[in-house]
């Protein structure tokens, strides 16, 4: 019997993946240096409202979705992708969206906090668009390609 040789990868392979592994080494002992318990609080924290509140609601979004259209469930993936990019930015930048930290949010950075709530509409809408007209497409390639009937 042969004991199965692990798959190692090419050497690049293995130093890229060294050079990410030091580089979130480094990440770490630099977002831990100040805080630690806050930042650890925090991760917590976000795993717990992932898996307990996030994941059920998009799930279940994602089955209603599924159940709605039972005949063409070709273009869920069209729907799919734009909105999970557009929560993951609104669940990202959710605090200056809301407007909840301007206060500390010029002080810390210098930059003006006004905007983000449009910028978020407008990076969703392109994201919807975009995926409305590569669905499109798909569509009008796929009726160019279907061979038609001849009376």
């Amino acid at each position: 019997m042969r004991i199965p040789r692990p798959v190692i990868g090419s050497p690049l392979q293995l130093l890229l993946l060294a050079a990410s592994f030091a580089l979130a080494g480094y990440a770490g002992v630099r977002l831990l240096d100040g805080d630690w318990f806050g930042v650890a609080l925090w991760f917590v924290g976000a795993a717990v409202l992932h898996d307990l509140v996030l994941l059920p609601l998009y799930a279940a979004a994602d089955r209603a979705l599924v159940r709605v259209t039972v005949r063409r469930r070709d273009w869920i993936g069209y729907v799919r992708v734009p909105a999970a990019l557009s929560l993951l930015l609104l669940l990202v930048w959710f605090p200056l969206i809301a407007g909840r930290v301007t206060d500390r949010y010029r002080p810390a950075t210098g930059l003006s906090p006004d905007g983000f709530l449009a910028r978020w509409l407008l990076v969703a809408a392109v994201l919807f668009g975009g995926s409305a007209l590569l669905y499109v497409l798909r569509l009008r390639r796929a009726a160019k390609e279907r061979p038609s009937a001849v009376h």
